[in-house]
């Protein structure tokens, strides 16, 4: 079985997310994609945070696509952070060849998060490009720290059963929606 993770807050849920779900399980060969609805996000403002059931119910509106399964698991492992949770689920599923998955607006930050380097060589990372955010995979310490890791996109369909750290990024059809100006505009 080969899993993409794709967490987030999801707040709201919208169709650039749904596309970046679309894209890894085209470009990746992915059996499901697991869109991962965060209880809270350690470097977000949880003031602004739509509760967790009404993100879950938003995001599972959104994809008609029964390879995507909406899940708000990370609440009920009490995990706070990507690495703990990656650490979690491959402990418990050592069969399935888990890739993560996140937009590339979110590859700038990602040194961000804690235990970044813990989390690029657990599993692979498939980066699939957004507006505005198309030069980040040559910038991004993540780009920097493991550019001997990057794939050719070419060879994308085989991130799944490469080690870590490996990574690729993806180019294809973007959205300009972001959560953010979706809040704004309420």
């Amino acid at each position: 079985m080969r899993i993409g993770l794709f967490g987030g807050s999801f707040n709201p849920p919208h169709g650039g997310h749904l596309l970046v779900a679309e894209t890894a399980l085209r470009r990746l060969g992915l059996d499901r994609v697991w869109w991962m609805v965060t209880p809270g996000n350690p470097l977000k403002d949880r003031g602004q945070l739509r509760p967790l059931a009404e993100r879950i119910a938003a995001s599972r509106a959104l994809s008609q696509d029964r390879r995507i399964v909406v899940t708000g698991f990370e609440a009920r492992l009490r995990s706070a952070y990507t690495a703990d949770t990656l650490a979690l689920l491959r402990a418990r599923n050592p069969d399935v060849a888990f890739v993560w998955v996140m937009g590339a607006d979110s590859l700038a930050g990602f040194h961000h998060w804690r235990y970044w380097e813990r989390i690029a060589t657990t599993v692979p990372i498939a980066v699939v490009d957004r507006p505005d955010a198309t030069l980040s995979p040559l910038y991004a310490p993540l780009a920097q720290r493991f550019r001997r890791a990057r794939l050719p996109e070419a060879l994308a369909a085989s991130l799944p059963s490469r080690a870590a750290p490996s990574w690729v990024y993806l180019h294809g059809p973007r959205s300009s929606l972001s959560s953010t100006a979706l809040r704004a505009a309420t």
